[in-house]
């Protein structure tokens, strides 16, 4: 009995110490899923940071081909413009300088018929001094005519020569815009695809993640901005001109970013101003480098809704003031029209249009 219960218990010490030692993995809480941290991206070797960045690098250099683009189309309209002018031009020196070769052919007609002998000659010997008396002023007049007549020829003849050499310089500044146009629209398009291509990259929780970290990052610089005491003392109202411009701005809210584009429907940063001013019937600049180069500057203290202000060290983009430290402005490819803070990028200064 001894040995039995010696058994026994030894049996009952070996079981009680397998299940010590056993796995609990039926017991145990489940093991929550690792979190998302907010620098972690399905994108190899970066940090959604990182893509974020990369991204917003890839657009500004699409906005700065974007001017590029605008400005070379600019520029070949109204190259084009002249041609259309200058070709009129040439056409009505050529009827000119016909209508002087006529003239000048009926005058040696003239004098064919009359001998070959000039009007003073004929005058001379005609034999009458009261024709030749009468007629000296004639002839004066009809040399003086003839003067006239050959240098009005030479001067459309010289003005033709020109209008020619216009044309055709016009015709090669054309051309040498066609080929900016094309550079420019191969690097949008290239900038663009690249970022479209890094943002597919992410799962649909990064995408709007990424997005969350823009908006994050607009904020916090437009609290800076604030909190540096850029608003005090700007209350101005809008001209009469600024806030016809400020309401057709604000009436294209929610309409999408399209590189080049000038509305109704879609528009481009400078697309969006530029008509805007236009509506107000102040004609600006159609790119924003142009604006932030042809406009009067004002200081950020002077500023009121209307103005624009131009951002980045390059002037590729711009918005337009609304009052309470807010833009209205066409982001990027991707973006719609929309309000945002006015110093939630870097400003480089504002211009307005109607000093």
């Amino acid at each position: 009995m001894n040995r039995r219960h010696c058994a026994s218990a030894a049996i009952t010490l070996v079981c009680a110490l397998a299940l010590l030692t056993a796995p609990v993995q039926a017991m145990a809480a489940p093991i929550p899923e690792p979190t998302p941290s907010a620098t972690a991206s399905t994108v190899p070797g970066k940090s959604l940071e990182e893509v974020r960045e990369e991204i917003d690098t890839l657009y500004r250099k699409a906005g700065a081909a974007t001017d590029a683009y605008n400005l070379a189309e600019e520029q070949s309209k109204k190259q084009s413009a002249e041609i259309v002018k200058l070709t009129k031009d040439i056409a009505d020196g050529k009827a000119r300088i016909a209508e002087l070769k006529d003239r000048a052919g009926a005058q040696a007609r003239e004098q064919y018929r009359n001998g070959g002998l000039p009007p003073g000659a004929q005058l001379v010997l005609s034999g009458n001094p009261s024709l030749f008396l009468d007629g000296i002023n004639q002839a004066r007049q009809s040399q003086q005519a003839t003067k006239g007549m050959l240098t009005e020829l030479e001067q459309a003849q010289e003005d033709l020569e020109t209008y020619t050499q216009d044309a055709n310089l016009n015709w090669e500044k054309v051309e040498a815009s066609r080929v900016k146009q094309a550079k420019a629209k191969k690097s949008i398009n290239a900038q663009i695809k690249a970022a479209e291509k890094l943002e597919s990259q992410l799962a649909k929780e990064e995408r709007a993640r990424l997005l969350k970290m823009e908006q994050d990052a607009a904020s916090t610089a437009q609290a800076a901005w604030l909190s540096s005491g850029a608003l005090k003392d700007i209350n101005r109202e809008a001209s009469e001109a600024g806030k016809k411009a400020l309401a057709f701005a604000t009436a294209q809210i929610g309409k999408p970013y399209v590189w080049g584009a000038e509305g109704p429907a879609s528009y481009d940063c400078s697309g969006l101003t530029s008509q805007a001013w236009a509506a107000a019937k102040k004609p600006i600049p159609r790119t924003s480098q142009e604006q932030w180069r042809q406009l009067p500057h004002i200081d950020i203290q002077d500023m009121r809704p209307g103005d624009l202000i131009i951002y980045h060290g390059d002037a590729s983009h711009v918005g337009m003031y609304v009052g309470d430290g807010s833009i209205v402005h066409a982001p990027r490819p991707g973006r719609h029209v929309t309000l945002t803070g006015a110093g939630s990028m870097q400003i480089l200064g504002v211009v307005r249009p109607d000093k």
